[in-house]
């Protein structure tokens, strides 16, 4: 990349076979483990399933981390060891947090005896040092208590973290930002600069920055310190993530961890 581009890396997603259907993962990569503390984006779908099918993803642990399901379309129901049972539905925010410890499972929703869609991100924020070990949680956000704003024609929802004057409800462990913007043609929009790491995931569409342009299925990460600005040229979703580095972190399966002894012990 040349000296004045916005951009510090291109991430182009490794297809996952998940049984029903298939995620496509963007981090971690084998590049770029993080940006800010999003260890882990799944963009899953958008998919069709026949009526008895769907999503089914069985009870599994987790450790150090939180976890948010996004949809735009579509429905799971979230169950967990804390006893919470909560669909989760487009625009809304499901947030998990596994800290020393939970379980849960996702499954199709009550659309199951339907033809149903299914398309969103899943994604995970690896928790500060001090916040590894906190008791698990989980919250749930409707779709009407995340800000929502019209900037350069574009909306953007603010989904965690503070943007553009708006701050979300959704808790975060650590300074974090995570957008949804719709964009029609034409459109722009610059992205804050109050975060040392910034990514920008074309989820649909496709959008210039630097007049370089970003097919869908790409996540462009920014440099530090440059300011990313986005014009989409066609009807364009685009998902920013970011926030400040909380460290080295390992993963193994889904457990996260600034200690090997503590994954060992999860194991």
């Amino acid at each position: 990349m040349s000296a004045n581009n916005a951009i510090e890396l291109l991430i182009e997603p490794r297809e996952r076979d998940l049984g029903d259907f298939t995620v496509r993962r963007v981090l971690p990569d084998k590049r770029r483990q993080r940006v800010g503390p999003f260890i882990f984006f799944d963009h899953m779908g958008p998919a069709e399933f026949q009526p008895g099918t769907g999503v089914n993803v069985r009870s599994h642990p987790h450790i150090g981390l939180a976890t948010i399901t996004y949809l735009f379309e579509g429905e799971i129901l979230h169950r967990d060891s804390l006893g919470f049972v909560q669909p989760i539905r487009c625009g809304a925010v499901n947030l998990m947090t596994a800290g020393r410890g939970i379980v849960h499972s996702e499954r199709a929703g009550e659309d199951l005896h339907e033809t149903s869609r299914l398309h969103g991100i899943q994604s995970w924020m690896a928790l500060p040092d001090a916040e590894e070990e906190c008791e698990p949680a989980f919250v749930h956000y409707p779709a009407a208590d995340l800000p929502q704003l019209e900037i350069g024609g574009a909306t953007v929802r603010v989904i965690i973290g503070e943007a553009f004057g708006s701050v979300s409800p959704v808790k975060s462990y650590s300074p974090m930002l995570y957008l949804e913007c719709v964009m029609p043609p034409g459109s722009t929009l610059t992205l804050p600069d109050s975060y040392t790491e910034l990514a920008a995931y074309v989820v649909s569409g496709s959008v210039n920055i630097d007049d370089r342009q970003y097919a869908s299925g790409v996540m462009a990460v920014g440099c530090p310190g440059k300011t990313m600005s986005l014009r989409s040229n066609e009807e364009s979703r685009v998902m920013v993530i970011g926030g400040e580095p909380v460290g080295k972190r390992h993963i193994w399966w889904n457990f996260v961890s600034s200690s090997r002894e503590r994954i060992a012990r999860a194991k």
